[in-house]
């Protein structure tokens, strides 16, 4: 069963608990890589960089969680091999994964409900890369320029 890394900051700290509640109740294997307790001054680049490191040493999934998805958005696309989405739509969550390949998921606490969080989620988990040529000669181009750097 795949892992899926799930952090926050303070902004999306009551969204990430809720979700690990959903996860533990769906038996969805995670891990919570913080923060632990509601700390106000938090950064999201701590969590984020965590978490993108894992997910590209594990090669699976992770979601972050702050106030608009934004700001860990922004983050985990700094670090090589992360393919990051922020979105609010289960279409969009699927075709992030079947033409993109993302590997995070971004999430805002104060735009989504819980409910609709579980179906972007879902979505986004239950879909496939499609490695259609054209995907995968994209996703090419962006790891040559990655390793340029």
């Amino acid at each position: 069963m795949e892992k899926i890394y799930i952090a926050s900051d303070h902004a999306g700290f009551r969204l990430k608990e809720q979700l690990i509640a959903y996860f533990r109740k769906a038996k969805i294997n995670y891990e919570d890589v913080g923060p632990f307790k509601y700390v106000p001054a938090d950064d999201y680049p701590d969590y984020t960089f965590e978490l993108a490191g894992k997910v590209n040493r594990a090669k699976t999934k992770g979601i972050l969680i702050c106030r608009n998805g934004i700001g860990v958005c922004i983050a985990a696309n700094k670090v090589k091999g992360i393919r990051a989405v922020s979105t609010t739509s289960p279409a969009i969550a699927k075709t992030a994964r079947a033409d993109d390949d993302t590997n995070v998921l971004c999430l805002g606490q104060d735009f989504i409900s819980l409910a609709l969080a579980k179906k972007v989620i879902t979505a986004w988990r239950q879909t496939k890369f499609s490695g259609g040529m054209r995907h995968r000669r994209r996703l090419a181009k962006i790891k040559k320029f990655e390793a340029q750097k």
